[in-house]
C-alpha cells in the first residue's frame, strides 16, 4: 500500500461544509461527498446526455455518465500512485460534468447564446449551482452540502479563476473557495484524467462510427509506432482489435507519463503540505513536453476527423435549433413551465425567469429535449436519429 503523501489533501484537515453536519460513522467526508454525488438526480441524468455521438443511435457510444466513470477510474489510479486522496479525486471526476446540458458542447454553446442578456451559461458554473442549490435531497439545506475541498476542486480544476462566472462569484461571496489560487493535486489530476479519457474514447467511438480508419490512425507518429508493436506481437488480428489494443496501450502510456512527470515537478518544489501546492504559480500535475505535443496532435486530429465531420455537424445544427426554440417559447410564456418551476419565476424576460428556464433546459436529457420541443410546438420532431 502506498503511503499517503504529506502534500495530499487530507479529510482530517478539511475546511468543512457550508452547513455544519454530524460526520458519518462509516465514511470519511470525501467518501460521503462521493456518495452524495452518485445518488443525486443530476448524476443519473448523465446516462442520457450525449458525450460526442448521440448515445441512442448506438448502444456502445459513450455518454456523459460512462465518460465520468472512465475519468474516475483513471483519476483514482493516478492519485493512488502519487499518494494522494483517492476519494477526493474520485468525487471530483464523477461530478466534473454534472453541469453539462444535453447535446454535448452544442447544447452549452446555444444555451450561452440564449442567456447572453441574462449573465450567460457556463457548464462549470452550472455544476457548482447543481451541487450547492439545485439538488433537492435534504430538508436542512439546498444542494448537497459538499466539503470545501470538493467544491474548490470542481470550480478550479483548470487553475485560478480570475474572471469567474457570476454564479461562481456569487457563491464565493458566502463560501470563499479562494478562487485566485490553484486547487489541490487531486483536482489537477482529475482534470488531466478527463483529457486522457476523452481523447481515447473519442478515438474508439470515432472508429466505431466509421469516421476514423486504421489507416487514418497510422498517420499520427505515436499511433503508428504502437500499431507496429501490436502487429509484431499479435499476428492476423483485425482492425477492430488493433484499435482496442492501441487505446489500451495509449491510456497506459499517458497515465505513466502523467505520474512520472508530476513526480518530477513535486520533487522540484518539495511541498510539505497541500497549501504549498495551491500557492504555486503554475499547475504541479502535468504531462511531459512530448505528451503535450502528442495531446495537441490527437486533439487536432479528432477535431478534423470527428468533431467537425458533416454527420456530427448536422446533428449539432438540429439540436441547437431545438434548444433555442424551447428557450424562446418559455421565456415568452412562463406559464408553459411545470408548476414548481413557474412558482420560482417572476415575469417573462426577467433574469430570474431566464435562469430558471436555463436550469430546466440544462437538466434535460437529449430525449427529453426532443419530447419537450414536440410538446411546446405541437409538432413531431421525433425524426432525430434514433427517435
Amino acid at each position: 500500500m502506498i503511503k499517503k503523501a504529506i502534500f495530499s489533501t487530507s479529510f482530517e484537515n478539511s475546511k468543512g461544509r457550508l452547513h455544519n453536519e454530524n460526520e458519518s460513522q462509516n465514511r470519511n467526508p470525501f467518501q460521503r461527498d462521493r456518495d452524495r454525488v452518485i445518488h443525486s438526480d443530476s448524476f443519473r441524468l448523465l446516462k442520457h446526455k450525449t458525450q460526442v455521438f448521440l448515445a441512442h443511435t448506438e448502444d456502445y457510444y459513450r455518454t456523459r455518465l460512462t465518460h465520468s466513470l472512465e475519468v474516475s477510474q483513471i483519476s483514482r489510479a493516478v492519485s493512488r500512485r502519487l499518494g494522494l486522496d483517492e476519494d477526493l479525486a474520485e468525487v471530483l471526476a464523477l461530478s466534473h460534468d454534472l453541469g453539462h446540458p444535453p447535446f454535448a458542447h452544442s447544447g452549452e454553446e446555444i444555451l450561452n447564446s440564449c442567456m447572453k442578456d441574462y449573465d450567460g451559461f457556463d457548464h462549470n458554473a452550472q455544476t457548482l449551482r447543481i451541487l450547492t442549490s439545485l439538488e433537492e435531497r435534504y430538508p436542512l439545506f439546498e444542494g448537497l452540502n459538499l466539503t470545501w475541498e470538493t467544491l474548490e476542486g470542481v470550480v478550479k480544476h483548470n487553475g485560478p479563476l480570475l474572471n469567474p462566472h457570476i454564479v461562481i462569484k456569487e457563491y464565493n461571496n458566502i463560501h470563499d473557495l479562494e478562487l485566485d489560487t490553484f486547487p489541490g493535486l487531486e483536482a489537477q489530476i482529475a482534470s488531466l484524467s478527463d483529457d486522457i479519457a476523452y481523447n481515447n474514447h473519442d478515438i474508439d467511438d470515432g472508429f466505431r462510427a466509421g469516421l476514423i480508419t486504421l489507416s487514418d490512425l497510422k498517420k499520427i507518429d505515436l499511433f503508428s509506432e504502437i500499431i507496429k508493436e501490436i502487429n509484431i506481437e499479435f499476428k492476423n488480428i483485425d482492425d477492430y482489435m488493433i484499435v482496442k489494443e492501441l487505446i489500451r496501450r495509449l491510456i497506459g502510456l499517458m497515465v505513466n507519463d502523467l505520474i512520472s512527470n508530476t513526480k518530477k515537478n513535486i520533487d522540484k518544489i518539495k511541498p510539505n503540505d497541500p497549501e504549498q501546492i495551491r500557492s504555486q504559480k503554475s499547475l504541479v500535475a502535468g504531462f511531459s513536453d512530448f505528451f503535450i505535443s502528442q495531446d495537441n496532435q490527437i486533439r487536432k486530429f479528432l477535431r478534423s476527423r470527428v468533431y467537425e465531420h458533416s454527420s456530427i455537424e448536422n446533428e449539432r445544427v438540429r439540436s441547437m435549433r431545438t434548444i433555442e426554440d424551447i428557450f424562446s417559447k418559455l421565456i415568452k410564456d412562463i406559464d408553459l413551465l411545470p408548476i414548481k418551476l413557474r412558482e420560482k419565476c417572476d415575469t417573462p424576460y426577467s433574469k430570474i425567469s431566464a435562469r430558471v428556464i436555463c436550469d430546466y433546459i440544462a437538466s434535460m436529457t437529449d430525449r427529453s429535449v426532443v419530447e419537450n420541443h414536440a410538446r411546446l410546438y405541437d409538432e413531431n420532431l421525433l425524426d432525430l436519429p434514433g427517435y
